[in-house]
């Protein structure tokens, strides 16, 4: 979890590079290492105002100062790539699969776990709180369209699916109302809009597009039961 040290860190770093001369100087620096000199050329900027942000970006740790082993009066900036990494949001705690929910297990929370498993490559289920008896048919085809594949009579309710170990994912807001609202380790949300209220293609479309780039960002944060988090 992450820990109010690490937060302070962060957010020292995220300072250090609000000014745009600075994450300019930052961006200079990601493919090699130059001297403050050879900045100030490249940026048209003062030798003195590349100097005092070079020492706030040195003072939070994004870049340290070394010596030229040829020339021994000149000295070369360098990013320290494990203060950059503390950028990344923190990893959630070890999982064991993910669980997607939604009202009536018919297509958010079946698209969700389609698209869980075909791009995290981990395990996923989904369930409903009032699960239809089939998946909606367009949510069959908007898989379909991007390779997936939905089981269409495929539906559970959510207390014969979560167990010991899982997170889960309300995809819509009555879901997530009708599972408790309470803040939990193990219980994400995410107001996905409904489209089987609008109920066109475009609507299936959108709440594909939304859970896939939600997906995307979780994934990398996640850790599974018994990885490192």
């Amino acid at each position: 979890m992450m820990t109010e040290y690490s937060v302070r860190a962060r957010s020292r770093v995220h300072a250090a590079l609000g000014d745009p001369a600075r994450l300019a100087i930052v961006d200079a620096l990601t493919v090699g290492d130059t001297s403050p000199g050879e900045i100030a050329c490249t940026l048209s900027m003062p030798s003195n105002l590349v100097a005092h942000h070079v020492k706030v970006l040195a003072e939070a740790g994004i870049l340290e100062r070394t010596r030229s082993e040829a020339d021994r009066r000149r000295t070369y900036l360098r990013l320290r790539p494990e203060t950059l990494a503390m950028l990344r949001p923190p990893r959630l705690p070890g999982v064991r699969r993910v669980v997607f929910v939604c009202t009536h297990n018919s297509a958010r929370s079946q698209l969700a776990a389609a698209l869980w498993a075909d791009r995290a490559h981990r395990p996923a289920a989904s369930a409903g709180t009032h699960p239809a008896p089939r998946v909606h048919p367009k949510a069959v085809a908007v898989a379909r369209r991007h390779g997936l594949r939905l089981e269409p009579s495929g539906t559970s309710h959510v207390a014969d699916v979560v167990g010991d170990g899982d997170l889960v994912i309300a995809v819509c807001d009555s879901a997530h109302e009708d599972l408790g609202t309470g803040a939990s380790p193990r219980r994400l949300h995410w107001s996905v809009p409904d489209p089987v209220r609008v109920g066109t293609d475009a609507a299936f479309e959108a709440a594909y597009t939304d859970l896939a780039g939600r997906i995307d960002r979780l994934a990398p944060a996640l850790a599974l039961a018994g990885e490192p988090s």
